[in-house]
């Protein structure tokens, strides 16, 4: 019995050295797949997956981080801010005013026109962004564009940031942006007809001014204008890219030149210019205009102001959707404009200059 057990002990052993032998001669062995091959380091794997790419060139991946910073801020804005025209209005209403509503200091002649956007938009989410968090708003979803940041906190008046944050909420998000001193007349679902193919739209817009008048410039920035005070769009839409763009360069401009003084407008441009319905009426010209997004083998001439002369109903140029002066400037008493009660009358604006000092509202209504 001892003579069995002394025996079978070696045995063991040596069984134990073989397999060890065997498991130590196949790790040695260098897989047929480099990619898979990975040098095992303290604490990591010796594996990896998925496989990992060929390490790139130092260069090549030098000469990458280097051009990042070299890409226009109109391509950044493309590219992180999308466009898909086949995707929904997004339901937002969006709204900005020093004071939310539900502060003590939300002025009360204001929330009549404040809670007829929720009464016509019960499943919209609404929101009024309070100047302080409008800057958070901007820092946040405009950090992969820094040069958009930059310019926002360099603008020197609240109206201006006013202007520039309406674009750049709806680049970012879409939906529905409006004055606080606007009254919706009916819901969004009634301002475009009802058998347009949404998919086909991606902004409304409506007129603000048809002046057929000589000195129509004395009065207005541009022959026709597009009102701004109420704009409905899809996240990523290119005439928002635009003037978001040109805004932002614009700005670092004049900031780099020394022309912007807190508390001043700028010393070379109006706000009209600057950041208002001008600039505004020439990004939608230019888009109306650009051979990247409309075929121009079946045009006998550019998109122009006396396409939009008086115009009574919906005008539809590619993706966007033009509304006649009543529309958005109901009972403004000229230019062809027709009453609040007419079917096309959607919002109505109080012009009462909200974004001016106190002492200086309403004066061209005492």
């Amino acid at each position: 019995m001892a003579l069995s057990n002394s025996w079978k002990r070696p045995a063991l052993v040596a069984v134990v050295f073989i397999i060890l032998f065997l498991l130590l001669r196949h790790s040695s062995v260098t897989p047929s797949t480099p990619e898979v091959a990975v040098i095992a380091e303290e604490g990591q794997p010796s594996r990896s997956y998925p496989p990992p790419k060929p390490p790139q060139p130092v260069q090549e991946v030098q000469q990458a981080i280097q051009t990042v910073p070299a890409k226009s801020v109109y391509e950044k804005l493309r590219y992180h801010f999308p466009y898909d025209i086949d995707s929904k209005f997004p339901a937002y209403i969006w709204q900005t005013w020093k004071y939310g509503p539900d502060s003590g200091h939300f002025e009360e002649r204001l929330r009549p026109f404040e809670a007829s956007w929720s009464q016509h938009h019960p499943g919209f989410v609404h929101e009024v962004i309070t100047d302080d968090a409008a800057l958070h708003l901007v820092n946040y979803l405009y950090a992969s564009v820094p040069e958009v940041v930059e310019a926002y906190e360099a603008m020197p008046l609240p109206v201006i940031k006013a202007d520039f944050f309406r674009y750049l909420i709806l680049l970012a998000r879409g939906g529905i942006y409006s004055d606080i001193d606007t009254q919706a007349l009916k819901p969004a679902n009634d301002w475009l007809p009802q058998n347009l193919d949404t998919s086909t739209a991606g902004l409304v817009v409506g007129i603000e001014a048809d002046p057929d008048r000589d000195d129509w410039n004395e009065w207005y920035a541009r022959r026709i204008q597009f009102c701004q005070w109420t704009i409905q769009s899809k996240p990523g839409h290119p005439v928002l890219r635009d003037i978001v763009a040109t805004i932002t360069l614009d700005t670092l401009s004049m900031q780099k030149a020394g022309k912007l003084r807190k508390g001043k407008e700028p010393t070379t441009k109006s706000i009209m210019e600057y950041t208002g319905p001008g600039v505004w009426t020439d990004a939608l010209f230019s888009y109306f205009n650009n051979k990247e997004y409309f075929d121009f083998s079946t045009r006998l001439t550019n998109v122009s102001y006396s396409d939009f002369f008086g115009i009574r109903a919906h005008k539809k140029i590619g993706d966007v959707v033009v509304l006649p002066i009543t529309s958005f400037s109901p009972g403004v008493g000229q230019m062809g404009a027709e009453g609040p009660d007419d079917p096309m009358a959607f919002v109505k604006h109080e012009f009462d200059g909200s974004w001016k000092p106190e002492s200086e509202r309403m004066k061209d209504k005492e």
